[in-house]
């Protein structure tokens, strides 16, 4: 298998590369460490790094994408790298003891290889059956495995230490990789460098969407470690997460003083008493001061 010496050599060039940059990372003023992320001075230049690569070659070619190909030939792509991993899917399913949704599974990964021509069609949605989203780092933290420290991969994104590896499990149950040895064109240099780039061009134009969002960020590094670490964690739990409480001001709370600082609501003035139903009103066009008073009198005559 000499194809996987290139594989091994780029593989540890992409794990040194972070470590001998990060002697010269240093961190934004003002930030604040995170327990998650203890190699944070690596993380931030593997980060830097990655946003370089993003700004000049995949954001580019992930916006021509999209623009050019039409909607339905980019839905069809989808939905085949999809079905490609979803051997994935249907193992980790029964890894976590998930039996009926493995056999729900195993039937659309079947109906949409068939009838829906290798993927390309989603059939098995239209027939009602659900679609899932399972991998061996969430079988490792479903038994327990802790997610480790974050880390961010040079071309690859961010990930965790347990994550890391994992990803490597899940690439070996592709569909492809299980019939690699029976279907030839599999076996190809041209397939797999195919795979990978529309995996990574699919991968980018559906996150094209969240630029704007992400570089309004204060700290766009955090923002993205922050928002990964919780899409994780709720992915690993099956959405079983305590919800964060509102954090709810004083002065927002009902019956309490206002805060220090702040006029109090002024009162309401008193109405005066109403006029009793016998008292002469006064005429027409007195002015509305000396009505109150009592004391009005009539214009002298001319």
């Amino acid at each position: 298998m000499t194809r996987q010496a290139p594989r091994s050599t780029l593989a540890w060039a992409a794990v040194l590369l972070p470590l001998l940059l990060s002697a010269c990372a240093s961190l934004p003023p003002g930030a604040q460490p995170n327990p998650a992320d203890p190699w944070e001075r690596m993380n931030r230049t593997t980060h830097r790094f990655n946003n370089t690569v993003d700004r000049a070659v995949l954001k580019p070619v992930a916006t021509a994408y999209r623009d050019h190909v039409p909607q339905v030939v980019r839905t069809g792509i989808d939905n085949a790298l999809e079905n490609l991993g979803y051997p994935t899917v249907i193992a980790n399913q029964f890894l976590q003891g998930k039996f009926f949704p493995a056999l729900q599974d195993t039937g659309r990964f079947v109906l949409n290889s068939t009838f829906g021509l290798a993927g390309f069609i989603d059939v098995a949605s239209r027939a009602g059956l659900e679609q899932h989203d399972e991998d061996f780092g969430q079988t490792l933290g479903r038994w327990g495995v802790p997610a480790g420290p974050y880390l961010e991969i040079p071309l690859m994104g961010p990930s965790t230490l347990r994550d890391t590896p994992a990803r490597y499990v899940d690439s070996q149950t592709r569909a492809d990789q299980l019939l690699e040895e029976e279907i030839t064109y599999f076996k190809t240099d041209a397939y797999q460098a195919g795979v990978i780039t529309l995996t990574i061009l699919n991968t980018r134009a559906e996150l094209l969407t969240l630029d704007r969002l992400r570089e309004q960020a204060f700290d766009e590094y955090a923002f993205v470690r922050d928002a990964w670490l919780q899409r994780r964690e709720y992915a690993v739990r099956d959405g079983d997460v305590e919800e964060e409480p509102l954090e709810i001001y004083p002065d927002e709370e009902i019956g309490e003083e206002p805060a220090s600082g702040e006029a109090a609501p002024e009162e309401e003035a008193p109405q005066p008493d109403a006029q009793p139903e016998d008292q002469p009103q006064p005429p027409q066009g007195e002015s509305e001061s000396e009505s109150e008073s009592g004391t009005a009198t009539r214009p002298p005559p001319k």
